[in-house]
């Protein structure tokens, strides 16, 4: 299984991947094993905004 790269930058804001984690759980993504690396991808790429969010504010 290959890995996810790594997610140097986001280019998205971390609000907007929090709305589409919080749709991918209502719709029941971790039942499936494509939605649970979706779900891993998205928190990924939501924890690198969070850093940039920091960076942005210092």
């Amino acid at each position: 299984m290959p890995n996810s790269p790594a997610v140097t930058g986001s280019l998205r804001p971390a609000a907007v991947v929090n709305k589409e984690i919080r749709a991918l759980l209502a719709a029941g993504g971790l039942l499936t094993p494509e939605g649970r690396r979706r779900y891993e991808q998205l928190v990924v790429e939501w924890a690198a905004a969070g850093q940039d969010d920091v960076a942005e504010a210092a």
